[in-house]
């Protein structure tokens, strides 16, 4: 009888171990899913701002009627191997440079395909903001499963590690002043 006990309580225990293997696992790809998904939601905002950046300087040298390449250092982005987080800012200070240049050329602020970019700028850059805020809460969520007993040794099994927020910061490294504007 006292064997019987014995392997009762041990198959209790391996079941208790399974059950909280799965559901951490579970809940670890659960947040993966959710960060891969936002990844792909940023690349394709990132995709249509540059798209708004080409339209718009194409807009810009028939408006001036000249050849310049005004945006030429940010068309080039899309030859650079640059993080999406790097991209957004590269883009922001372009169109930053463009809203310049619709308030220093008159024709410019005129243009009503113009006008429409800029709207969809601002769609985008709401869009932006609201994705990687969604990311980073869903990387800081998942970060603390890796983390955490026993969900990190689920983890370690599986290959789970500590992902990067949006901006790239590492904030397991020795580096304490990776702040950039």
């Amino acid at each position: 009888m006292e064997l019987l006990n014995i392997i009762l309580i041990c198959v209790i225990l391996i079941t208790i171990l399974a059950i909280i293997y799965v559901l951490d696992f579970n809940k670890m790809q659960y947040l993966k899913t959710k960060i891969e998904k936002a990844e792909g939601i940023i690349d394709e905002t990132l995709r249509q701002r540059y798209d708004l950046l080409v339209r718009a300087d194409n807009i810009v040298k028939s408006t001036l009627k000249d050849n310049k390449e005004y945006f030429k250092e940010y068309i080039e982005l899309k030859n650079q191997n640059i993080t999406n987080f790097d991209m957004d800012r590269k883009l922001k200070e372009a169109f930053s440079t463009l809203e310049k240049f619709k308030d220093d050329y008159p024709d410019l602020g005129k243009n009503k395909e113009l006008k429409e970019i800029f709207t969809t700028i601002k769609e985008t850059d709401e869009k932006i903001t609201a994705i990687t805020g969604y990311y980073n809460g869903n990387t800081n969520e998942l970060n603390a499963w890796v983390r955490k007993f026993p969900s990190n040794i689920v983890a370690k099994f599986h290959h789970f590690e500590v992902k990067p927020f949006f901006d790239g910061k590492n904030m397991n490294d020795k580096i304490y002043d990776d702040f950039k504007l």
